[in-house]
């Protein structure tokens, strides 16, 4: 049990980020899945749109350390490669072996 003030201020802040974190985590993970049941539905369009709010709700939160921006970007571009097997990107990138001139 903390005994000084300011660590009962700190245990206080902690709870209250620790709730904060979690409904920001529960919110990111809602969308991913609806993102998941768009592109199982073959719904390119509705997919497309809930991949962008997916992608800004990652940013958010790896922007507040709610999770790893290397985990928010992982995320992201699994869930993009999900969507494009829907609905291919008009200008997407497609590998071609180089010329051997």
């Amino acid at each position: 049990m903390a005994h000084s003030v300011s660590a009962r201020k700190k245990i206080r802040q902690g709870a209250r980020r620790n709730m904060e974190n979690k409904a920001v985590r529960s919110r990111v993970r809602t969308q991913m899945k609806k993102v998941l049941t768009a592109v199982t539905a073959k719904d390119a369009a509705k997919a497309k749109k809930e991949l962008l709010v997916a992608c800004s709700l990652l940013d958010r939160a790896a922007r507040g350390k709610v999770i790893h921006a290397n985990a928010a970007s992982r995320y992201k571009s699994r869930l993009t490669r999900r969507v494009n097997t829907v609905a291919p990107a008009k200008y997407g990138f497609t590998w071609r072996p180089p010329l051997m001139a």
